[in-house]
């Protein structure tokens, strides 16, 4: 089972997206029949096997092991990933576009930024797996509470000071074997309810490399196996 799945087709996420489909991606964590998903769902077995074969046609849940238990034929599924994500680029030309009109205090701005995020990394993921690599990413999240808009302004002001340093510092458009990376900083309220109360000023990253532990030095991976 893969740890995350790209959803990156209209016509995949039409079959994933059904509330019946959804749940059924999550009863499968764990490797289930259609015969065990009915008793815990109290949905009729056939309906359950024509959803199924769905999810299981879009590569969405895959065949474990097949049981024959007298006249009956049992296919135990799982869902061939723990979790999953639609691409934006499954909208086609509506989906959020980093278009001219940079505006950075614009929550369509930002959401852009957001959508082209998932829609890369996801085409990453993708070719990493077909070519049985990795892909390096770097994540920091964190919360900050301002006393005031105007701290919040200058809190964005000295961090767009910091990062363009930083860029300046590591940035080289001439060295071989080089590769651009994508930076993205983003900053948001956090809406009603979903703050969390432990939360603190400090910030948690968590990156990921194309080394074969995670107990080895980033550093020294070799670039060939980045994805």
């Amino acid at each position: 089972m893969q740890d995350i799945g790209v959803i990156d087709s209209a016509e995949v996420a039409t079959a994933a997206l059904a509330p019946i489909r959804t749940r059924l991606l999550a009863e499968l964590s764990e490797p289930g029949s259609a015969t065990t998903l009915a008793a815990r769902l109290g949905v009729p077995r056939q309906k359950l096997n024509y959803h199924l074969r769905q999810l299981e046609r879009h590569g969405l849940v895959e065949l474990v092991e097949e049981r024959r238990r007298g006249n009956v034929h049992e296919r135990i599924l799982r869902a061939s990933s723990s979790s999953y994500v639609v691409s934006p680029g499954v909208m086609g030309r509506v989906q959020p576009a980093v278009g001219t009109d940079r505006d950075q205090a614009s929550p369509r701005w930002l959401l852009a930024l957001a959508s082209r995020m998932v829609r890369e990394v996801g085409e990453l993921i993708v070719g990493a797996r077909r070519a049985g690599k990795r892909v390096g990413t770097f994540g920091l999240d964190g919360e900050v509470r301002f006393a005031t808009p105007a701290d919040r302004a200058a809190f964005a002001d000295e961090l767009t000071d910091a990062v363009t340093r930083l860029v300046s510092k590591y940035h080289d458009d001439s060295s071989d074997g080089g590769r651009r990376h994508r930076l993205i900083v983003g900053m948001h309220a956090v809406p009603p309810g979903n703050a969390d109360p432990s939360a603190s000023a400090d910030a948690s990253g968590s990156a990921t490399y194309d080394s074969d532990t995670h107990d080895s030095d980033p550093h020294d991976s070799e670039e060939k196996d980045d994805v």
